[in-house]
């Protein structure tokens, strides 16, 4: 699977500054590549005013990955405030080539931030079939938490999109590491850069990491555009020959 990274700052609660930065990213990918994928909140930063950026299923950010989606012939993926119920998510939504979704809420809502007092918390692991892959999809402060993620269903590849502030970065690297070792897949994690009205800053570190911990893409903290080609097969070999994952043990998760 041929992937591309966009790491990149955020124009503060600025919807259509953000698509329009992001289509001009996306039209210069490769178009061979199978999958893009965009940071946490990428239409709006990481904000507590979900009142200000919320959009719905039906809105106008989600229909533009629709059709940039077909248009490029490959899968996006990323996090924005989505409003549903009374109840706004911090959604991130697979749109497929042809323009299907699926979903993932957060779950782990950071409360630090007061986030878990504004967004409601998802509740469903969220695993997509997509060109023969099993990708789970996870949102920035889940990665702190490997039991949500433990893998269960044998996925192969494991996405945090994120907004990881710049002081706690190293964290960041540390657990991608982690979580790719333990549960033996490649893992994304994608993260923004620049300064956020809170005054927050990030330094992305947006990175590949393969099933053993070795990088495929190192961490870079310049907006960037980044590639990775991942293989399957290399994968399916180690966890045979390895057989680590034989050995896990097997739990149920409980609210």
């Amino acid at each position: 699977m041929k992937t591309a990274l966009i790491q990149s700052s955020l124009y503060w609660e600025n919807s259509k500054q953000n698509r329009d930065y992001f289509e001009e990213k996306i039209n210069l990918i490769n178009d061979d590549t199978d999958l893009i994928v965009l940071p946490e909140m990428f239409t709006s930063g990481f904000t507590m005013s979900p009142e200000n950026v919320s959009e719905t299923m039906q809105g106008e950010t989600v229909n533009w990955l629709k059709v940039l989606a077909k248009t490029k012939k490959t899968a996006i993926t990323g996090s924005l405030v989505i409003e549903e119920n009374s109840n706004f998510y911090n959604r991130m939504v697979f749109v497929f080539p042809s323009g299907e979704i699926q979903f993932y809420n957060k779950k782990h809502l950071f409360t630090l931030a007061g986030e878990d007092k504004v967004y409601t918390s998802g509740t469903q692991k969220s695993i997509v079939d997509y060109l023969d892959w099993k990708i789970c999809l996870q949102v920035c402060y889940d990665l702190r938490f490997p039991v949500f993620s433990r893998n269960a269903e044998d996925y192969d590849l494991l996405i945090y999109v994120a907004s990881w502030p710049r002081i706690r970065v190293n964290a960041w690297d540390a657990l991608l590491k982690a979580r790719a070792i333990e549960n033996m897949c490649y893992t994304i994690g994608v993260n923004r850069t620049g300064e956020d009205n809170n005054g927050y800053q990030y330094t992305g570190h947006s990175q590949v990491v393969d099933f053993l911990g070795n990088y495929i893409v190192e961490p870079v903290e310049s907006e960037s555009i980044l590639y990775a080609e991942l293989n399957k097969e290399n994968m399916l070999q180690a966890r045979q020959k390895l057989g680590f994952l034989n050995d896990r043990d097997t739990f149920e998760l409980k609210e």
